[in-house]
């Protein structure tokens, strides 16, 4: 019988075992606490959001996951730059935000599809004001439908728009906001990215690669600035209802845009990677996606 400092074959596959089992058992434990922090304490104890500056920015904030933040970020006490491509729309949501929250505003109309000759404007605009949160979540789709990537309608002129604003927005606004609060050693910045960035999506090709590219961009970001103390979040949410996602049934997978973002910004402070509500994250681990903790 084979023996390995004294101890039969079996009974070092016996110890190997329980090394395993017990190696398992603590990552289960750990994984449950850290749903707890994230989804039930934080409920509770949620992170003072005025503590990182007087002003947050919240791009793409006339619907959907975008309005919805910036009202929740109004309703936990800070003052809302809006931008959005319609004045008029950006003009409505404000005075709804001044009025519910008694809190200030301002908009700054602009079209993220339209490249790099817009973000002076928007620097301009935002100078001088003590920014502490900047939610990166303006995104489109470039169909409504799944689409091989040769078959997208006005395929040179979408895939260009679709770039700026899901990618370049993202970019070019972190650091229009970046540098004052690396200066002031406070600040957070939220990305809007999407599950569906976790894995390739065929038929949703170019999409699914925009949303990759917002995952790394922010663990990146989180990674060289966390010393300075900034906090980056990329927030990956699956179905939620708004006009992109055409507006679909809210249900037990299905969150309204308005209790996502409550959700969501509960998590800040807790985890720079979420899937911003329970449910969502149940999903994922019922698909067995990759949602790391960092």
């Amino acid at each position: 019988m084979s023996h390995f400092t004294g101890m039969s074959a079996t009974e070092g596959l016996a110890v190997v075992g329980a090394i395993c089992v017990g190696c398992l058992l603590l990552k289960l434990l750990r994984t449950c606490w850290c749903g707890f922090t994230t989804f039930f304490l934080s409920e509770v104890w949620q992170v003072d959001l005025k503590k990182y500056g007087r002003w947050a920015v919240v791009t793409g904030a006339t619907s959907g996951i975008g309005e919805a933040y910036a009202k929740q970020l109004a309703s936990r006490g800070l003052d809302i730059v809006l931008i959005s491509r319609s004045d008029e729309k950006l003009r409505t949501v404000a005075k709804e935000i001044e009025a519910q929250y008694g809190c200030r505003t301002r908009t700054i109309q602009a079209d993220f599809t339209g490249g790099g000759s817009i973000y002076p404007a928007i620097e301009a605009a935002l100078r001088g004001l003590d920014i502490g949160i900047l939610v990166n979540n303006v995104g489109m789709m470039y169909s409504d439908q799944l689409t091989l990537f040769l078959d997208v309608p006005h395929s040179e002129q979408k895939i260009s728009q679709l770039v700026n604003c899901n990618m370049l927005s993202v970019t070019q606004m972190t650091r229009i906001v970046l540098p004052d609060m690396v200066k002031r050693g406070s600040g957070l910045i939220i990305n809007i990215g999407s599950e569906i960035g976790a894995r390739p999506y065929p038929l949703l090709s170019l999409y699914c690669a925009t949303k990759v590219f917002i995952r790394y961009f922010s663990q990146c970001l989180d990674a060289e600035y966390r010393s300075e103390g900034i906090t980056v979040q990329c927030v990956a949410p699956l179905l939620v209802s708004t006009n992109m996602t055409l507006n679909c049934d809210v249900n037990c997978l299905v969150k309204s845009a308005s209790d996502f973002a409550r959700e969501a910004l509960n998590t800040v402070g807790y985890t720079n990677y979420t899937n911003g509500c329970l449910s969502h994250r149940l999903q994922v681990s019922r698909m067995g996606c990759y949602a790391p903790i960092w």
